[in-house]
């Protein structure tokens, strides 16, 4: 890893690091004040596909948190920009409040395949036709690949093992464009000014956010919110660089250790 240099940015997940869905993480909003009072840059980045980027900042400010949409990076963008690249014509298998952020691509006729996190279209008809567009040599792009995520009534399946499923049934390989994948932290990095080795990232998932993170030679921290389950830390090598109980504690580190 590259010489440690002084810290110019923090990226701080979402969903289960700053809220649970409709809920705060207790003394999330005045903890990222204080962060905000420094001198670092903060960016948001999340692989969520429940939703399109306005809808969750709209769920985000009647949560109180004072963000913008400028400073959200999501996965969703990052798919759609592949997409874009590619100029391919996707099937989308995303939730439906996701669509707004693929408006204006061509969908008729599709080949390619696109799979985030849909539970409503997660059944045998709908998964059987992107089997087939595979089988036929369309490209598998992947949102991301979580095995689970924190919901308000318990820990529930991501997309990863719907992804994982396609991928055995048609002996191919997904892209994948969101976190861990080295191309969304740096993609998230760029137009800071500056490099990984300035920069910490905060979040609930050990593999994707902060090996992830680590990977591109960011400090990652790991909170016990969220997803977090015990002995998580130890799931990857080298280890988180801190684990704490929740983002106000990440923050208090930060500014007591780290500015």
């Amino acid at each position: 890893m590259a010489a440690r240099r002084a810290l110019k940015a923090v990226l701080v997940d979402l969903s289960g690091t700053l809220h649970i869905e409709d809920a705060a993480v207790p003394g999330a909003q005045e903890a990222l004040k204080r962060l905000r009072a420094t001198s670092v840059m903060i960016r948001f980045v999340t692989n969520t596909t429940k939703e399109s980027k306005q809808d969750l900042l709209e769920r985000l400010k009647k949560l109180e948190f004072d963000i913008s949409e400028d400073e959200i990076f999501t996965s969703l963008t990052a798919a759609r920009n592949l997409v874009e690249q590619k100029q391919v014509r996707p099937m989308l298998l995303v939730d439906d409040r996701a669509l707004p952020d693929f408006k204006g691509i061509e969908t008729g006729d599709p080949n390619a395949v696109v799979i985030g996190l849909a539970p409503e279209h997660f059944h045998y008809q709908i998964l059987n036709q992107a089997f087939r567009l595979l089988l036929d040599g369309a490209p598998l792009i992947a949102i991301h690949k979580a095995r689970y995520y924190k919901r308000k009534d318990g820990l529930a399946l991501g997309p990863g093992p719907f992804v994982t499923a396609l991928e055995y049934a048609t002996d191919s390989k997904a892209t994948v464009v969101g976190k861990p994948e080295k191309t969304f932290f740096l993609e998230a990095l760029r137009g800071a000014g500056c490099e990984p080795e300035e920069a910490v990232m905060i979040g609930d998932d050990c593999r994707d956010d902060v090996g992830g993170a680590q990977n591109v030679g960011m400090l990652g921290i790991l909170v016990k919110t969220g997803k977090y389950r015990a002995a998580d830390e130890a799931k990857i090598n080298p280890p988180p660089y801190l684990t704490c109980e929740s983002f106000p504690h990440a923050v208090d580190h930060i500014l007591q250790h780290l500015l």
